[in-house]
């Protein structure tokens, strides 16, 4: 089985094209094994790319522990690449099919390959129910969460997959190893959780960390940093225009205020093309 292996700013992911779409059964277990940073090729997650007849190209994406992940910005941006240098007839705005839906996407291209994708993430989710968040609210903005001891203020947002944004004096610093699974796992939400940490450094800059769920501590979350500024700005901390700096990297996020939907801008990396034994 042929494989590409991408990252975006670091979160990175196993790319496997097929004809058709790929069936749950194996995924998981394929997964798994294959995201083994030990005795696998090693990856935040496995990526399926195959035709869609919804729109030019189709993804999903399951995470390293064998989870189906239901959005992931760096993935989207990755397979957009992926599609303009090795499958399309270099078609710069695309559509993708995902878990969440169609998705819109334009390549940005430098001498023939693709520098910087635009990815549509649609609109945010701020009904607790629906993140899905055990809060009766409208929207849960500075909500306290306690765990061993230890009392945060979180704001929750949807992109698709449910975050929930602390802000700390020093996301550099701050211990994400260990409070991050701990929060991933509470009690308030049903269906864990991505956490991100970060420090506001001003209303066009934030440092952010990430724990998600299903993976770990990653150098990056696109989903997650485009719910970091939906929350700096419900906050009143934040523009709707801004810098966020992950581990691996920078993400300009676009909260539009006309259609309320958010653009994420970043790279995509091609690393190695390997071929992985089935038997």
């Amino acid at each position: 089985m042929r494989f590409t292996k991408m990252h975006g700013l670091g979160n990175d992911f196993i790319l496997i094209y097929r004809n058709t779409e790929p069936p749950d059964s194996e995924s998981s277990r394929l997964a798994m094994q294959m995201c083994d940073r030990h005795t696998g090729v090693g990856a935040d997650g496995l990526v399926w790319v195959y035709p869609s007849d919804h729109a030019d190209i189709a993804m999903r994406i399951i995470n390293a522990d064998g989870t189906v992940a239901d959005q992931c910005g760096n993935a989207v941006r990755c397979v957009a690449k992926y599609y303009y240098e090795r499958i399309s007839a270099k078609k710069e705005a695309i559509t993708i099919e995902t878990k969440r839906g169609i998705q819109m996407v334009w390549n940005r291209v430098d001498q023939g390959e693709v520098s910087q994708v635009c990815v549509d993430m649609d609109e945010p989710i701020l009904n607790p129910a629906q993140i899905p968040i055990n809060v009766t609210a409208d929207k849960v903005v500075n909500q306290k969460v306690q765990t061993e001891g230890k009392t945060f203020h979180f704001t929750g947002v949807s992109m698709g997959n449910p975050h929930v944004v602390i802000e700390v004096e020093d996301a550099v610093s701050f211990p994400v190893e260990t409070w991050g699974p701990l929060l991933e796992n509470h009690e308030l939400f049903p269906r864990k959780a991505n956490v991100e940490f970060i420090t506001i450094h001003s209303p066009g800059e934030i440092t952010m960390r990430v724990w998600e769920r299903g993976v770990g501590q990653t150098m990056a979350c696109g989903s997650g940093a485009c719910a970091v500024v939906v929350a700096g700005v419900l906050r009143g901390k934040c523009s709707r225009q801004a810098t966020v700096h992950l581990k691996g990297g920078d993400l300009h996020i676009d909260w539009n205020a006309d259609d309320n939907h958010v653009y994420m801008t970043g790279p995509a990396t091609f690393v190695f093309e390997g071929k992985w034994d089935e038997s």
